[in-house]
């Protein structure tokens, strides 16, 4: 057990309890938080601990005597000052716990740093999320970076608080006894009639656009050897009610918030997608609600009858797509086989279609991929897909994946600085490539899909819609390609003024002069905004030529014109690789077989009539 320096409430005064959470961020190459005054995606795992807090704390979990008093910190748009809330809790008086929510990865080890000076005020600590739990789940033995955190006395969550495990942890911090683990990872809780997830409105406003989240589902049953979802949340979906989704949405439109980013990896395997979508139309149709959503979705879930049409007519405005690679023989070795190429145009034309943005996830460094062939393949993409909003990331051996285990199994080279396990640094080495071309090749991925030009075939494109959104999609483009500009970070991690404090920066990284940093960080916001607004004047403009151009809603390329009979024989994607080719005979194959079965089929009604 984890032995509490602090001391008993003193009976004199109210008996408290303070339950401060927190999701930290991840440092940057200098070492300094990455904070925004306003951040891009909202923290769905504090929302779900916080309205779990709230739900003990009206239960009076710990007596009827004790008051638990909340805190929440979202470290992407809020600083955190572990010697404050030290100093508040000293104040207030009382007992307390320190949770680290939802910590991935890369932000293991800024949450190591934070934890430090609250054990050092004898506050007890603990770390829960996706690394802690993905390590459990697939390791035999703890990495040293969490050996090295137990050794400090911090202690760890793994799985999912829900169906009051989180009561069991708060009654041990009360207690001063706190466990070095609470290992849940083989007994993953149900979701439905628990308390939905919620955040206040003050911390909501932080995000841009007030996007609120909710997780209507957990798991997902595809084998994706690069994923960490379903060894930590499993392969089996659990699934919030319609009711728990009302819900949610009652109680954010009543604080303001209309927006909602679903942040089930895979919705449309959620089995109950559609009474889902039913209740949303019927709060929108029924009741006026202007609500929106923005959901994740795999690349046939056009293939579900009626999928899209009722997403569109639920208030989905913005699609997630793991697209992942177009060259079938890397899908394949990811174990991806679910995404089928042939049917990418088709999936991504019905969301165009129904006035969807689509972002599509891009994968680089599967076994095939040369420094070349990732070049050619984004021009393929750039010509003969209607994708809006293209982002990369580095294949990575995320702890909790098979391909993680695997390396780590056979003892192959992972970089051991956990903070560059986001995606957007090389943390492992490729089958071919050198560490340089992969890195250049990343580079270079989202130059060449992000240019000028290309800017401008999206806008006209999504001009040319009648269910198209120009300024919306504008604003999505900025936002993506203002970061690879300016921020040096991924756009998923990107948000609105980068904030940056000096004393703040990574333990074990030397401070900075304040003579030289602040005069330097002054000079680099002013040198961004100022880049920001000529990029934004530049791209305005194309724009307003699209919305004005003669031909608008004639426009048309080959990304978006209707199939034709030949284009499977015509188009670079199915034949600029030998996955390719293989894909289209399958397609033909599969096709003919059905055609057969068909004309069988109306041969036996005719033999039995």
């Amino acid at each position: 057990m984890r032995e509490s320096k602090l001391k008993p409430t003193d009976a004199n005064n109210p008996a408290i309890f303070h339950f401060v959470m927190i999701k930290p961020t991840h440092y940057d190459d200098d070492g300094y938080p990455i904070s925004w005054l306003r951040s891009a995606i909202p923290s769905n795992t504090l929302a779900c601990l916080n309205a779990l807090a709230e739900d003990a704390a009206q239960r009076k979990v710990l007596g009827a005597g004790v008051e638990i008093r909340l805190h929440t910190y979202d470290e992407t748009n809020r600083r955190v000052r572990p010697d404050q809330i030290i100093r508040m809790i000293q104040r207030e008086g009382g007992r307390a716990l320190i949770g680290f929510v939802g910590v991935q990865s890369n932000q293991f080890p800024r949450a190591v740093d934070l934890a430090q000076p609250f054990l050092a005020a004898g506050l007890p600590v603990c770390i829960g999320g996706f690394h802690v739990s993905g390590c459990i789940a697939m390791l035999p033995e703890l990495p040293s970076e969490i050996r090295a955190a137990r050794d400090l006395g911090i202690s760890f969550f793994a799985g999912e608080a829900e169906e009051r495990r989180l009561d069991t942890v708060l009654h041990d911090a009360w207690n001063g006894k706190l466990a070095p683990l609470y290992n849940h990872m083989n007994d993953l809780p149900a979701l439905a009639g628990e308390p939905p997830p919620f955040l206040p409105r003050k911390h909501v406003a932080r995000t841009s656009g007030s996007l609120s989240s909710i997780d209507l589902g957990r798991g997902c049953p595809y084998q994706c050897s690069f994923c960490t979802i379903i060894n930590v949340q499993g392969k089996k979906s659990r699934i919030r009610s319609a009711d728990d989704l009302e819900k949610i949405i009652r109680e954010n439109v009543a604080q303001g918030i209309k927006r909602f980013f679903i942040t089930d990896d895979n919705f449309a395997r959620n089995r109950d997608w559609e009474p889902l979508f039913d209740r949303m139309i019927r709060l929108r149709v029924d009741e006026g609600m202007n609500i929106g959503f923005t959901i994740q979705v795999d690349t046939l879930c056009h293939k579900i009858p009626h999928f899209i049409e009722k997403a569109a007519q639920a208030g989905v405005r913005r699609v997630f797509i793991g697209l992942e690679n177009i060259n079938p023989d890397n899908l394949i070795a990811a174990k991806k086989r679910q995404n089928k190429i042939t049917e990418y145009r088709e999936m991504l034309q019905m969301w165009r279609n129904h006035g969807a943005i689509t972002y599509a996830g891009y994968i680089l460094g599967f076994p095939a991929d040369t420094k070349e062939s990732i070049a050619r393949d984004i021009e393929i993409i750039k010509r003969e897909l209607p994708v809006d909003i293209l982002e990369f990331f580095f294949l990575t051996p995320l702890p909790g994946s098979e391909d993680h285990k695997g390396l780590w199994t056979k003892q192959i080279w992972m970089d051991a600085d956990m903070n560059k396990y986001d995606l957007n640094h090389r943390v492992s080495h490729h089958g071919t490539m050198s560490d340089a071309d992969w890195e250049e090749a990343y580079r270079a991925a989202w130059h060449a899909f992000y240019t000028p030009e290309h800017i401008r075939t999206i806008l006209r494109r999504t001009c040319a819609s009648p269910m198209g959104r120009p300024g919306t999609t504008l604003s999505t483009i900025l936002w993506f390609y203002l970061m690879i500009l300016y921020e040096g970070v991924h756009p998923l991690e990107g948000g609105a003024l980068r904030r940056k404090f000096r004393r703040d920066r990574r333990n074990g990284m030397p401070r900075e002069n304040f003579l030289t940093f602040y005069p330097r960080y002054i000079a680099q916001t002013a040198i961004k905004a100022l880049g920001y607004l000529s990029v934004y004047r530049r791209t305005k403009k194309m724009l307003n030529e699209a919305l004005a151009a003669s031909d608008r809603w004639s426009y048309s390329d080959l990304a978006i014109s209707p199939p034709k009979s030949d284009e499977f024989d015509a188009l670079d994607l199915y034949h600029a690789t030998s996955g390719g080719e293989a894909a289209l005979a399958r397609k033909y194959r599969d096709e003919k077989i059905r055609a057969q079965a068909t004309t069988n089929d109306e041969l036996a009604t005719q033999a039995a009539e």
